[in-house]
Formats: C-alpha cells, sequence, structure tokens
C-alpha cells in the first residue's frame, strides 16, 4: 500500500501551470495573474488528502460526500457516496480484504448523481469480502486506482482518487441486510471514518 500523502497523486500535474503562469502574468495582466494563482490554489486544495482514523468495526465509507445511492442488487446492497468539489476525492477501503481483480471500464462522462451515471466510465474492485466501484462524473476524466490484483488492504486504506469527481460506491458483502445499514439517501459521511452498515455481531473484517 502507499504511503501516507499530504497530497494527492496528479496534484503537481494539475496545478503546476496555473501557478506557473501566475507570475508573468501579473506582470502583463493582473486580474489574469490573480486568477492563475487562485485556480493553482484550488488544484491544490482540491487533491488534499487529510488522515483518517479508522474505528474497528462495520463498513466505512468509501468516499467524503452524501450518500446518493441506496439499493438491492442480486441479493446485495450497495451504497454509493455522491463527491461535491468541495469533498476529500481520496477514496478508503470499505473494509478489510483482498483484491482480486481490477478493472477498468470506459463509458460516458453524465453526472454522477443521476441514473444515467450507472453507464459512465469506471473502475471496478473485486475484492474477496466487497466490492468498490470508482466511477467518473461529468467534469472527472481520471480515476486514479491504487490497487492491482493480489494487494491486501485494511478498513480506512487509501484505495484511489478521481481527479474532478464523483462517486464511489461500495457493495456489501451478501451476509449485510437493510436492517444493517446506518445511513439513507441524503447523509452526508467522511471516507475511512463514518460506518454505514454495521453486523449485529459487530465482526471486524
Amino acid at each position: 500500500m502507499r504511503p501516507s500523502f499530504s497530497l494527492a497523486p496528479g496534484a503537481r500535474r494539475f496545478a503546476l501551470p496555473p501557478l506557473l503562469a501566475a507570475l508573468p502574468l501579473a506582470v502583463v495582466a493582473p486580474p489574469l495573474g490573480a486568477l492563475a494563482l487562485a485556480l493553482g490554489g484550488f488544484v491544490i486544495w482540491f487533491f488534499r488528502d487529510p488522515e483518517r482514523s479508522p474505528p474497528p468495526n462495520g463498513v466505512v465509507a468509501p468516499a467524503d460526500g452524501r450518500v446518493s445511492v441506496v439499493r438491492e442488487e442480486e441479493g446485495r446492497i450497495r451504497v454509493g457516496v455522491f463527491m461535491n468539489v468541495t469533498d476529500v476525492h481520496v477514496l478508503r477501503a470499505p473494509m478489510d480484504g483482498s483484491v482480486e481483480t481490477v478493472t477498468h471500464r470506459p463509458g460516458a462522462h453524465r453526472p454522477a448523481f443521476t441514473k444515467e451515471s450507472e453507464r459512465n466510465e469506471r473502475v471496478d474492485v473485486a475484492l474477496d469480502t466487497h466490492d468498490v466501484s470508482m466511477i467518473a462524473g461529468w467534469f472527472a476524466r481520471r480515476i486514479y486506482p491504487y490497487l492491482s490484483g493480489g494487494d491486501a488492504v485494511t478498513r480506512g486504506d487509501r484505495i484511489g482518487h478521481i481527479a474532478f469527481g464523483s462517486r464511489a460506491d461500495v457493495l456489501l458483502p451478501a451476509a449485510y441486510d437493510r436492517a444493517d445499514l446506518l445511513v439513507e439517501e441524503g447523509d452526508g459521511v467522511r471516507a475511512g471514518e463514518t460506518v454505514v452498515a454495521l453486523r449485529d455481531d459487530a465482526e471486524t473484517v
């Protein structure tokens, strides 16, 4: 797994061009220079990667944002989190597990809070205990998974980020049902910290 970062990978690539342009623009066109500086600062802030303290039990949210999807799929429950532009976009492992496959699926770039986003570009991570989907939105164009097949993850580990977007889902193990859910659509959550589901037996996997 990756070590701790204060900024997600890719921050320099997006932030440097406006920051480098800010100085010459400040000389020839001060308003444009200020705009370039503000843009570079926004990118750095957007790629922030704060530390999180995962709880010992339960399934934690994969992303910061608001719960936008709660539904059943073939006997399993999917919980999706929509990330607004102001949210941290570093994704976290909802549970301990071992990565079986990481699959990139090309697709559209519809707004991530709409039903049409099901056909968006995505990266699906299948683990032995659960599944995670990283879904691009209308503005997001780059999904960066940090995982590959065979990797072991611990609840709360960083598992990827989406540049300028958008939605992350966890597909719970079949043993979970709606009675185990602790969130509903519209609830605010924090990646790696907010427990979205907990079994009565409080298993630690």
